[in-house]
């Protein structure tokens, strides 16, 4: 007669693989049930801000379609952004500028919000202000990070630039969107395709707006990437429908009457810094006087170094992203400018 056969107990390895999944599992719809509370509960607003902050993302934009369609996505989007304008800045000579101020003065400036904490940094005289650009232009090369620019342009600061192809929020960051302009010359983009640019002419003015390459050819614009929108343009502020993006890091570029520029840059996803909307920039920027400004690549590509420092937390859980533009402030025209 055959002995009956021991019951084997599990090996740890699995009994801890089992507590991991079912945890894991439990986490999920957490989540899950998180998302659709904010998704389909009693406040559009906070259905609205989710799914702006959220598609703003790389890596988060699939907890929106948890619950919604793309159609639905986009209608929701579309009820909580920047009102277009199809207007461009006027060109128009600066305002006098407080003599007792010395042109090459760089301020930088703590920002704060009821969501947001940031850096705005004040460069008195425009023309230092330029942009900077990967080697190489190429979905398989890969773009340079905003301290590296800084370092190789030998320039007191710097902030993230435009648009890059970012598939999956992977992309190596050498391959700009739309329109690049770098010391009178088009290096990316279309001469005849219309792209929201951000730039200097060669009167140093900031340049917002919707323009050709050709266009911006024709009007002598010497620096300049795409992305947006217009925040503010001609002194007017644009009308920002619902939460605006939701609450996200920002890059935003402006310039006061004088000439001043003002570069912004917002912390956002921070336990001190959950981040900003359109209408929270908007306001910081008419705060500081801005008569023309434009968001610029924000979420994890925000990034400002001055004076070889980061000036704020990445949002990236990789650390700073590689890119393939920056605007750049160069070293006083007397130091090394150029």
């Amino acid at each position: 007669m055959s002995e009956p056969k021991k019951h084997q107990k599990p090996s740890l390895l699995l009994r801890v693989l089992a507590v991991l999944c079912t945890t894991l599992g439990i986490l999920c719809l957490f989540v899950y049930a998180g998302v659709n509370i904010i998704c389909k509960g009693p406040s559009p607003t906070a259905r609205d801000l989710f799914v702006g902050s959220v598609m703003e993302t790389s890596a988060a934009k699939f907890l929106a379609y948890l619950c919604y369609s793309e159609e639905e996505i986009a209608e929701i989007r579309a009820r909580n952004a920047v009102v277009e304008t199809a207007e461009v800045t006027e060109q128009t000579g600066f305002a006098q500028r407080d003599e007792s101020v010395p042109k090459d003065t760089i301020e930088l400036v703590d920002v704060t919000g009821p969501t947001f904490k940031g850096k705005m940094l004040i460069v008195h005289d425009p023309a230092r202000v330029k942009v900077a650009v990967a080697p190489v232009f190429s979905e398989e090369a890969s773009g340079v990070r905003v301290e590296d620019f800084a370092k190789q342009e030998n320039a007191v600061a710097a902030i993230n630039g435009g648009g890059f192809m970012d598939e999956g929020g992977i992309g190596k960051g050498g391959m700009p969107l739309g329109t690049v302009i770098k010391d009178g010359k088009l290096l990316n983009g279309g001469l005849s395709s219309a792209q929201p640019i951000v730039g200097f002419d060669q009167n140093n003015q900031l340049v917002v707006g919707t323009m050709t390459g050709q266009e911006c050819l024709d009007r002598g614009i010497r620096d300049a990437v795409s992305f947006g929108p217009t925040f503010i343009i001609n002194g007017k502020a644009m009308e920002v429908a619902g939460s605006g993006g939701g609450l996200n890091p920002r890059t935003v570029l402006g310039q006061r009457a004088d000439g001043t520029v003002l570069m912004l840059v917002i912390d956002g996803r921070q336990s001190h810094s959950i981040g900003a909307t359109y209408k929270d920039c908007i306001d910081v920027m008419l705060q500081y006087g801005a008569v023309n400004a434009a968001n610029l690549d924000g979420g994890s590509s925000s990034m400002l170094v001055y004076n070889g420092e980061v000036q704020n937390v990445c949002a990236s859980l990789y650390g700073s992203r590689p890119l393939p533009t920056a605007f750049i402030v160069t070293q006083p025209l007397d130091e090394g400018g150029n």
